[in-house]
C-alpha cells in the first residue's frame, strides 16, 4: 500500500537505486464537519489567522548570564528553523508572551532562517537586551514532543 496510519514504509525513489525507509506519523483524523454558521468559537474551526502573524517581542534580562526563560530546539545541523520548546514558568519571556512553538525568525537583526544550534544559542545569550522577530507556528512542532 501506498499510505499506512503509521509506522514505517521503505520507497524505491530512483530505478535500480537501493530502498529508503519512511517513518511516518500516526494518523490523525480531521476534525469533525460543522457547518460553517456552527464554526465561530468551535476550537477545530479557529478563525483567528493573526495569532500566525510574525510579531515582535522585546525581552530584557538585567545581566546577560541571566537565564533566558526559554529553551530552543532546531537549527540547520537539525535540519529545521529554530523553534521555541519550553517556556520557563513564570519567567519573563511567559510574561512578555513567547509561547511553544514560536518559529524565531530574526534576533537582534540577525536572521535565524540559516543558522545552526549552537550559534543561535550563543546569539540569544550573548545580550541583555534581545529583539525577536517570531511567528507561531505550530505545524514545526508535529511529531515531536513539546
Amino acid at each position: 500500500p501506498l499510505f499506512r496510519s503509521a509506522g514505517t514504509m521503505a520507497l524505491k525513489t530512483i530505478p535500480d537505486e537501493d530502498m529508503i525507509t519512511v517513518y511516518l506519523p500516526p494518523y490523525e483524523p480531521p476534525p469533525a464537519w460543522i457547518p460553517p454558521e456552527e464554526r465561530k468559537g468551535d476550537p477545530e474551526y479557529g478563525e483567528d489567522v493573526e495569532k500566525f502573524l510574525p510579531r515582535v517581542i522585546y525581552l530584557k534580562r538585567p545581566n546577560p548570564s541571566d537565564q533566558l526563560g526559554f529553551h530552543v530546539r532546531g537549527g540547520i545541523d537539525r535540519r529545521s528553523e529554530i523553534y521555541v520548546s519550553k517556556i520557563v514558568p513564570n519567567s519573563e519571556a511567559e510574561k512578555i508572551g513567547l509561547k511553544v512553538a514560536d518559529q524565531i525568525l530574526r534576533v537582534n537583526g540577525a536572521s535565524f532562517g540559516n543558522i545552526d544550534h549552537a550559534q543561535a544559542v550563543k546569539l540569544l545569550k550573548s545580550t541583555s537586551d534581545i529583539e525577536m522577530t517570531v511567528r507561531y507556528y505550530p505545524y514545526g512542532e508535529i511529531g515531536r514532543a513539546v
